[in-house]
């Protein structure tokens, strides 16, 4: 650090003669007092700069980058191997006085230590808004004939926040940030900070190329890493993009930008806190980086239309993480738009997890879910609530609570509200369409209607679905010429696909074709240890079952019905409605033949091995599921 030095006067008594020395080293006591020529004063981590003319105070350089002496006060003084210390006083004439000056007691060189303030106690740093807080420290060497030079260093660090061009004048009134607000130390040496809490800063302007800068300073206690301030004492804290870590005699300056709601790292990593960051954040990944992460830092509320994170064309393929956030009021009103969601289609490798949707309001054509239209990645612990609507005029549909359709994997999540396509197909309370991958651990207590293909947790699934349960009504309104499946947990279970440890306990009902408590039509799939029970399942007569509507097998395949019950009201009082493979293992519960711990033990017993097993249920539910003890 270079130094500037500011010749404040010199207390220049005659010197001594030689001949009126003691005999030995020592001086006689009270005819040689210490004589200050000059002091000089650090800048803060700047340049050394010629100030001019010595001012009378400590106080602040034309740009505020350092400071000055600037008008009478007090500095402590010690000369080593003393014990005694005395007040000098810096005074508004350049010169430097003391009443009960120090004396040299021998003829050595000796060091000569100074502190600023002289008196001893700690320095309040918790309001500067009228004048910064100092501590400085300063030395020099010198002895009975010589004046001695005091070099003063900060021992204090200056912050400075800058408004940047985007702040209107007015708009801050007043800024505060967050550090130790007490300072202890040994006359000027070994600074101690306490308190945490907040500082009020100083407002202050400079000049620099004719333009004036406003700004806001405080003088800090090395040490503490500054990551927040406070603007307006709103009681909102505003993060730092950048950690400040202050070291004695340095200066930092921040900028102060309006808040864009999001910080960067850098390296593809945001950090959203607002409605507007997030919208920003979304806008910048659209336009060229579908490979961003985006982490919530708050929960957020959205107003207004929602445009939807990645295409059919350019998927989403970072990760989105909600941070156990709730991301509230996702609004999408786009009734001739496909992949639609809050992502609109997850690539392989991408993510969505830790995040609630509260109140989505999404209306959209094919392809439609709350997290997500289309998900080849992963989506986990994720919940909705609010409606999800297809507006489609063909029979497709693609319509979920979580995703339209799935490829990869959703685990831990769960749907609540409703999820509706009036004269469409393949419509789920997690998905529309389950077409690889899995769904583990999700539960869905949305209604959900639809045409064909409708399921309390998937309307279509030809992949694996396991520990996975729907409290909510599911009907199906048969409208065309098609085959109509409706399930309380799958509409349409085809193509080996697995169902495993799964119940529904709502109502399940359909106009036309098969109708099943579990599943509307078992093509070619496994079914184990699932169940329905409370709610009616009400279908065409031949075609509706209490688990199943119809079982069917095709050549070279293999359908399989296991441990499977239902209780309730079913149209035509059957397991299985039409039973085409003859090999459906399913049973009725009703209380004496058999029990909801006969149902239990036998699922159990399916189930042995698999990490999961039924106990006891709450909430409606005769058994609930848990991991295997």
């Amino acid at each position: 650090m270079k130094f500037t030095s500011l010749l404040l006067g010199a207390v220049l008594l005659a010197a001594c003669a030689k001949d009126e020395l003691a005999d030995d080293t020592r001086l006689p006591e009270g005819q040689y007092p210490l004589r200050i020529a000059a002091v000089t004063l650090g800048v803060e981590g700047g340049e050394a700069r010629p100030w001019g003319a010595p001012q009378t105070r400590v106080g602040e350089t034309d740009d505020g980058t350092g400071s000055l002496w600037d008008g009478d006060e007090e500095i402590g003084v010690q000369i080593a191997g003393s014990t005694e210390a005395a007040t000098y006083t810096v005074r508004a004439d350049s010169t430097v006085f003391s009443d009960a000056p120090l004396y040299w007691q021998n003829t050595r060189t000796a060091t000569v230590t100074a502190w600023y303030p002289a008196a001893d106690g700690a320095i309040d740093l918790g309001d500067q808004t009228n004048g910064l807080a100092y501590l400085l420290r300063g030395t020099g060497t010198g002895d009975y004939q010589t004046p001695v030079t005091l070099t003063f260093t900060h021992r204090l660090a200056k912050v400075r926040v800058t408004s940047s061009d985007d702040i209107a004048d007015g708009e801050v009134t007043s800024l505060r940030l967050y550090t130790y607000t007490q300072c202890a130390h040994d006359q000027g040496d070994d600074v101690r900070g306490a308190r945490e809490g907040w500082i009020n800063m100083k407002k202050c302007e400079y000049t620099d190329n004719g333009a004036t800068i406003t700004c806001w300073e405080a003088n800090v206690v090395p040490g503490y890493a500054i990551t927040k301030l406070m603007a307006n004492n709103d009681g909102k804290e505003r993060p730092l993009s950048t950690t400040v870590n202050p070291e004695a005699g340095s200066f930092y300056n921040i900028t102060l930008n309006n808040d864009k709601g999001y910080t960067h790292d850098g390296n593809g990593n945001y950090t959203v806190t607002t409605a507007d960051g997030l919208k920003a954040v979304a806008d910048i990944a659209n336009n060229g980086s579908l490979d961003i992460n985006i982490t919530l830092d708050k929960d957020i509320t959205l107003t207004g239309e929602w445009t939807p994170i990645g295409s059919r064309n350019s998927p989403y393929t970072g990760t989105f993480d909600g941070g156990g956030h709730i991301l509230s009021g996702l609004t999408i009103d786009q009734s001739e738009t496909t992949y639609v969601g809050l992502i609109g289609y997850i690539g392989g490798g991408g993510t969505v997890k830790n995040l609630t949707l509260a109140d989505v309001d999404i209306t959209a054509a094919i392809y439609t879910g709350a997290v997500a239209g289309r998900n080849d990645g992963t989506i986990e612990n994720c919940s909705v609530t609010g409606s999800v609507t297809g507006n489609t005029s063909t029979t497709d549909g693609y319509v979920g609570g979580i995703t339209g359709e799935n490829r990869g994997a959703i685990t831990g999540c769960a749907a609540l509200g409703s999820v509706t396509v009036a004269n469409g197909m393949y419509v789920g309370g997690i998905a529309g369409c389950h077409n690889g991958g899995s769904i583990t651990v999700c539960y869905s207590s949305a209604t959900v209607t639809g045409m064909a293909c409708v399921g309390g947790i998937a309307g279509e699934s030809d992949a694996t679905i396991t520990t996975c349960y729907s409290t909510g009504d599911v009907t199906a309104a048969k409208n065309g010429p098609g085959y109509s499946f409706v399930g309380g947990v799958v509409g349409y279970n085809s193509n080996k696909a697995v169902l495993a440890a799964c119940y529904a306990t709502g109502s399940v009902s359909g106009e036309g074709d098969f109708v099943g408590g579990v599943v509307g039509s078992n093509e070619n799939g496994t079914l184990t240890a699932c169940y329905h029970a409370t709610g009616d399942v009400t279908g065409a007569s031949g075609s509706t079952g209490g688990v199943v509507g119809r079982n069917l097998q095709n050549i070279g395949l293999t359908t399989i019905v296991t441990a499977c019950y239902w209780n309730g009201t079913v149209t035509d009082d059957k397991g299985i409605g039409n039973d085409m493979v003859g090999n459906g293992e399913t049973a009725k519960v009703d209380g004496s033949t058999v029990t909801w711990t006969h149902a239990m033990n036998a699922m159990n017993a399916a189930l042995s091995g698999s990490g999961w097993q039924y106990m006891p249920g709450t909430d409606g539910a005769p058994l609930a599921l848990q991991v295997e003890q």
